[in-house]
């Protein structure tokens, strides 16, 4: 159950961010779900690679450069889902640091 709603409340989340943040577009509730979905697989399956990867870079950078990566995956998901356009690296990076505000209050929340 809690799986189920930290799931609608990342979609909930993108879907908020989309329509405040300039920059970032996407074509309703159905892609938002799409994209989480796709995100949420990367972020279990890609994620743990590039971060061993690039341990010694985020060892110097005291962790930021996971945002870094973060907003990476975000912005392949975004450029290969229809409906779903991120126009800058930036703006990649600050929705996935929004997303991650997101998810921890909604994590908290939750429990």
């Amino acid at each position: 159950m809690k799986f189920i709603a930290r799931f609608l409340l990342s979609v909930l989340g993108l879907l908020v961010i989309a329509q405040y943040v300039p920059g970032i577009s996407l074509e309703g509730v159905y892609v938002a779900t799409i994209s989480v979905l796709i995100l949420g697989l990367l972020n279990a399956i890609v994620r743990p690679v590039l971060f061993i990867l690039t341990l010694p870079i985020t060892i110097i950078t005291l962790g930021l450069f996971s945002f870094v990566i973060n907003a990476a995956l975000f912005w392949f998901v975004a450029s290969f889902v229809d409906g779903f356009t991120v126009d800058s690296f930036g703006i990649a990076l600050l929705v996935s640091l929004l997303m991650t505000v997101i998810n921890m209050v909604g994590s908290n929340w939750i429990k």
